[in-house]
Order: C-alpha cells, then sequence, then structure tokens
C-alpha cells in the first residue's frame, strides 16, 4: 500500500468517531458499509443542530422556517451537485430509496397498460424490482427480466438487448451490483432503452460511495440512492428529469404545493437527515478539495476529485482482499478477479467457505470483531438462481475509511478459521 493512500485513509478516518469503537480491546473492523456506512462527526453536528437550534415546518414566516428554508434549498442544490443535475429542482427527498421506489412506480403505472412491457434485471437488489413488477401488475403490463453473465456476473447486454421492443416503457437497472461489485454499464443500456423509446430507472444506492454518480454523463431518465449508504443519515433522494416530474400525477393530498420537487414529497420531510445529507455531500466535496489543493473548488468539481482519489484507494484495497482470499483453501468468490478488470469493479467482495455456513462465518468474524453481512443483501433473485439461499454470501464492504491493515486482519482470521475447519475433501 502506498504511503499516501494510509495518510488519505487515516486523514478520513479521524473524522468518524465510530471507528474508534473497541471489542475485547482492539479496534473493531467495519466492512459493512455496503448495508449502511457510519458517518463522520459533521453529520451528526449537523442534525442535532438542526433540531436544537432551527427545528421548524418550511413555509412559515418566522426565523426558524426561513432557517429551514433556507437548509432545505442548500440540501437540494448539493444533491443535484452529487448527482450531476442541472437543477435543484429535479431532486425528490424521502425515507429511503425502496420507498420512494415504490411511491413513483405506482405513479408511473398509472401511465401504462395492457401490453406495455417493464425490463428489470436478476442481478439488482430487489427494490429495484418488486416495485417494478407489482406496479405492471396493476397496470396489467408485462415484467421481462435481464439475465446476468455466469463469467463476472453483470448484466448480460445481449439478453438484455433481446428483450427490448417498441413495446417497452421502462428499464431498471442498478449501477452497481450491491451483491458482487461490478458495474453495468448503464450508459449503454441507457442508450439501448432510449432506441426503443423507453426510460431507465438507474439504482445508484451501492455506486455512489465508491464512484462518480453522473446522470448528464448516462443520459438516464431516473435516478435513485441513499445517503446513509455514503456516510449521511437515513434518507434517500430520487433524480427525475424536469419534464417528467411535472408530467406524471404523483399520489398526495390536495393543499401540498403542485410545483416540483414538492408534489413529489408527501407531509412533512425528516428535516434534520435533510440537514446531515447536506453535511455528508460537503464532506465528500472537502476530501475533493484537499486532494487537488483547492479550497476554493465548487462542490461539482470537488465531488469529481474526491471520487477520483477513493476510488484509487479502494481499488488498491480490493485487489490485496481478492489476492489475499484466493489463497485461502475453499473459499469461492463471486464476482469479478481478473486484476485487468479493474474499472469493472467496486471494493465490494462476497464469498463462501467451503464447510463453513455463511450465518456461522459472519457469527465467527464478528466474535473476532470483524463486522461483516452473510445472506443475500435483498439481492435474493441473484442468490435463488445461483442456489445460495437461505445461507447466501458473505460480504465485505470496503471504504475510504478502512485501512490495509484491517484487510491483512481480516485475511489471517479466515486464515485461521479455515485451519480449524478444513475443507470438504473432493473425490
Amino acid at each position: 500500500m502506498k504511503k499516501f493512500n494510509d495518510a488519505f485513509a487515516r486523514n478520513c478516518r479521524s473524522q468518524f468517531p465510530a471507528l474508534l469503537r473497541e471489542q475485547d480491546g482492539n479496534p473493531v473492523v467495519f466492512l459493512d458499509g455496503p448495508a449502511g456506512t457510519q458517518v463522520p462527526k459533521r453529520v451528526a453536528d449537523a442534525v442535532s443542530g438542526y433540531l436544537l437550534q432551527t427545528n421548524a415546518n418550511h413555509g412559515g414566516p418566522f426565523a426558524t422556517s426561513a432557517e429551514t428554508d433556507q437548509m432545505l434549498d442548500n440540501a437540494f442544490q448539493a444533491m443535484a451537485d452529487f448527482v450531476g443535475a442541472g437543477s435543484p429542482d429535479e431532486i425528490m427527498f424521502g425515507p429511503n430509496m425502496t420507498t420512494l421506489t415504490f411511491a413513483l412506480s405506482r405513479a408511473m403505472a398509472r401511465t401504462w397498460k395492457p401490453g406495455d412491457e417493464i425490463v428489470v434485471t436478476a442481478i439488482d437488489h430487489d427494490a429495484n424490482i418488486t416495485p417494478w413488477v407489482l406496479a405492471a401488475r396493476d397496470a396489467g403490463a408485462t415484467v421481462h427480466m435481464a439475465d446476468f453473465r455466469d463469467d463476472d456476473y453483470v448484466v448480460d447486454l445481449d439478453h438484455l438487448g433481446s428483450l427490448l421492443s417498441k413495446k417497452t416503457r421502462l428499464v431498471a437497472v442498478g449501477c452497481a451490483s450491491n451483491a458482487t461489485g461490478g458495474l453495468n454499464p448503464v450508459g449503454e443500456i441507457t442508450k439501448m432503452a432510449h432506441a426503443v423509446g423507453a426510460e431507465t430507472f438507474l439504482d445508484a444506492v451501492h455506486y455512489s460511495p465508491h464512484g462518480l454518480v453522473d446522470v448528464q454523463a448516462w443520459n438516464c431518465d431516473w435516478l435513485a440512492l441513499s445517503t446513509y449508504k455514503f456516510f449521511g443519515p437515513h434518507l434517500g433522494a430520487i433524480w427525475g428529469r424536469a419534464e417528467r416530474l411535472k408530467e406524471i400525477q404523483p399520489y398526495k393530498v390536495r393543499p401540498s404545493s403542485n410545483d416540483i420537487p414538492w408534489r413529489w414529497m408527501t407531509g412533512t420531510q425528516n428535516h434534520e437527515a435533510i440537514a446531515g445529507a447536506l453535511a455528508c455531500i460537503d464532506y465528500l466535496a472537502d476530501i475533493g478539495r484537499e486532494v487537488a489543493g483547492d479550497k476554493n473548488m465548487n462542490r461539482r468539481k470537488a465531488l469529481v476529485s474526491a471520487a477520483g482519489a477513493i476510488g484509487q484507494y479502494e481499488s488498491e484495497l480490493v485487489w490485496h482482499l481478492i489476492t489475499g482470499l484466493q489463497e485461502i483453501d475453499g473459499v469461492k468468490i463471486y464476482g469479478i478477479t481478473d486484476p485487468n478488470r479493474t474499472a469493472d469493479r467496486f471494493a465490494t467482495v462476497s464469498f463462501t467457505m467451503d464447510g463453513i455456513p455463511t450465518s456461522r462465518l459472519a457469527r465467527m468474524l464478528a466474535d473476532e470483531g470483524i463486522f461483516v453481512w452473510g445472506g443475500n443483501y435483498y439481492a435474493v433473485e441473484f442468490t435463488s438462481r445461483m442456489g445460495m439461499e437461505p445461507e447466501g454470501m458473505i460480504r465485505v464492504g470496503l471504504l475510504h475509511y478502512n485501512l490495509a491493515s484491517e484487510v491483512v486482519r481480516l485475511l489471517e482470521t479466515l486464515s485461521r478459521i479455515r485451519e480449524t475447519a478444513p475443507p470438504k475433501a473432493t473425490a
């Protein structure tokens, strides 16, 4: 590991109080990030600061309401900068990506009819499958499911292309697999969908902590994410093209605004979480400014800079992990393991260990102070097709606040576990 990168990570870690946690006198290793990252102190301060100092509903004539309105305006702009949107009016906030997607899918289904077709993929998180399946059912539309390739577990473009036709209304696909870390070519998929007149809905939940989200470059129509996956509070957001946000009629109460994006946000929003989301985006932007040596860099450019530095560092970590796992008998990795394909994966690695049930292995690691997830992580279509239910896989999620020494500790612990439970003999 390069010394500069280690210093980069340690500087970031110093801003995360949770990373000081110990278990049995040893530091805890947080490798559970794909299910929710830890947060920098400024995020917690923003949440508590809002509640303690400016807590109010928006739209009022008094000071705390005006301050809330200003914070909301800033947060809409910050999220627009984060996804590369042209306008903050194209951002809607809500409880999480899943809830927002269900709400959007229900509204979109009112524009569909029998004979229309929807395409989802077998590698996605179920939050980007079931909402569309249920919406299509309500509209009498047909759902097709694109397969993943057997060798690298990314979307099979040939199969997806065979499912597209002039009847296709929507293609829903994840930017990155939360199960394998593989990247889907969403820009190319969007071109394929638009060629037949269909829209694209991208799930960027797993993508967002690792890479630069760019709705303009991808030319998608919708994109969803959750801030608790990239160092913020439990909150979701959807970006949509302004014309579509105006055209589609959302389910809402009569007195609420008909202006975008407010017509899409039902009830009073979680203002304290939105304040935290603003803080987490600015945390990432400040990383980019520090890396670039430009304190005055605008937020979007700073986020581009941050994504580059984070991606480079995490790539070094993940190949260190993959190489080490490949040296342990009985370990099978589900995802890209070719070092020549660094650009095709993120620092999420899922694997099984022969002879040890995943649930047991996750518990054994937890007992050692190493926090990982076992199961299907809601990528249930993938694990079902792979014959891995109900145990699923162990998932290790590396982030820019993780250290090479933590990867070493994980590998050494797995090796000790392997020694106490040798792999089954094969004929």
